[in-house]
C-alpha cells in the first residue's frame, strides 16, 4: 500500500480507480475503516474491475450504485459488481464504521473453466450491478462474518483467496436466487457518462465549460446535467470542482509544492479561490489539510 494514497480515491484518465492494493503482487485492498462527513473518500464516484464488498459494523452508510441509493444498516453487506459507478455517503451526518474489501475477480480465476462457469457469468452480467445482504436475507450472517474476518488476514494472500472463494459462493447463490431481477440498474447512457468523466479527468486543469463536457459525451447540456445528477448527485461543474479539490489533496500530500503552483496545476484561477472551494468540500483549508497530514 502506498502511504500517500491512504484515504484518497485516485483515478485513471478514464475515471476508473487505481486501487491502492495492500500488496502490489496481489490485487486486494482490505480496510477496517470509517466514514465521516466531508472525508476525502466520501462521495467520490469511481469504478474499477474489482469487486467491492462492504459490511457495516456500526451506524449507517449510503451506497450509490449507478445512480441508485442503497441504504446499509449495521450488519448489512453490499457487493458491488465489476465496472459499476459507485460511491459511499454518510447518513444524517453521523460517523459509520465498516470493513471494506476491494478484490480483483482474477483471484478466483485459477482456470479458464472456473472463470467461464463461476466468475464471468456475474462480472459480465450487465443487469447485475450490486447485491445487498440485509436482515431479510438468509445469507446475511454468513457473508457478514466472512467479510469481518478479512482484516486479520489482509497480508496473507492464500487466506484472502480462500475467504474470497467462500464469499463468492454466497454471491453466486444470491444471484441465482434473485435471477438478477431485484437489483437491476441497467442504463445504456452509462457509456456517455463515463466518456464525460474521462473528458473531465483529462481536462480539469483547463477552463472547460458545461458545453465542452456535454459535447464529450455527444449529448445535450440538459441531458448532461440530468446524467450527472443521476449518477453522482451533483452538477457537472460541481463534479469538476470536487475533482480539482481531490487533485489538490493529492499534491498537498505528495509534494511540498507552493500553493500558487498547486492552484495553477489544478485549474483554479488563484490560491484564494482554490482555498475557498477546497474548504467547501473538505471543511478545512489546503494549508490546514497539509499540516494535518504531516
Amino acid at each position: 500500500m502506498k502511504k500517500e494514497m491512504m484515504g484518497l480515491i485516485v483515478k485513471r484518465d478514464d475515471g476508473s480507480e487505481i486501487v491502492n492494493y495492500d500488496d502490489p503482487n496481489f490485487p486486494s485492498y482490505i480496510y477496517d475503516g470509517w466514514i465521516v462527513p466531508k472525508a476525502t473518500w466520501e462521495g467520490v464516484p469511481h469504478f474499477h474491475e474489482d469487486i467491492e464488498i462492504m459490511t457495516v459494523k456500526e451506524g449507517k452508510v449510503m451506497y450509490v450504485v449507478n445512480g441508485r441509493n442503497v441504504l446499509l444498516n449495521e450488519g448489512d453487506t453490499i457487493v458491488v459488481n465489476s465496472n459499476q459507478i459507485h460511491y459511499s455517503l454518510t447518513v444524517d451526518g453521523a460517523m459509520a464504521k465498516y470493513v471494506i474489501a476491494v478484490l480483483h475477480p482474477g483471484i478466483l480465476a485459477n482456470s479458464v473453466a472456473v472463470d467461464m462457469q463461476a466468475v464471468k457469468p456475474i462480472t459480465e452480467n450487465s443487469e447485475l450491478s450490486y447485491l445487498r445482504f440485509r436482515y431479510i436475507n438468509e445469507h446475511t450472517e454468513d457473508i457478514r462474518n466472512l467479510v469481518l474476518a478479512l482484516p486479520d488476514m489482509r497480508h496473507d494472500a492464500f487466506a484472502v483467496t480462500k475467504q474470497f472463494y467462500q464469499i463468492w459462493d454466497i454471491v453466486r447463490k444470491q444471484a441465482e436466487s434473485l435471477g438478477a431481477r431485484e437489483e437491476v440498474v441497467s442504463d445504456p447512457r452509462m457509456q456517455s457518462f463515463k466518456a464525460m468523466m474521462h473528458y473531465i479527468a483529462n481536462n480539469y486543469s483547463s477552463q472547460i465549460t458545461l458545453a465542452d463536457i456535454a459535447a464529450s459525451g455527444n449529448i445535450s447540456k440538459s441531458l448532461c446535467n440530468t446524467l450527472f445528477h443521476q449518477y453522482v448527485g451533483e452538477s457537472p461543474i460541481g463534479y469538476l470542482m470536487h475533482l480539482r479539490c481531490r487533485k489538490v489533496a493529492e499534491l498537498l500530500r505528495a509534494s511540498r509544492m507552493p500553493m500558487s503552483e498547486i492552484a495553477a496545476q489544478t485549474g483554479f484561477g488563484g490560491v484564494s479561490y482554490m482555498s475557498e472551494t477546497f474548504r467547501k468540500f473538505f471543511d478545512r483549508s489546503p494549508r490546514e489539510y497539509r499540516k494535518q497530514w504531516e
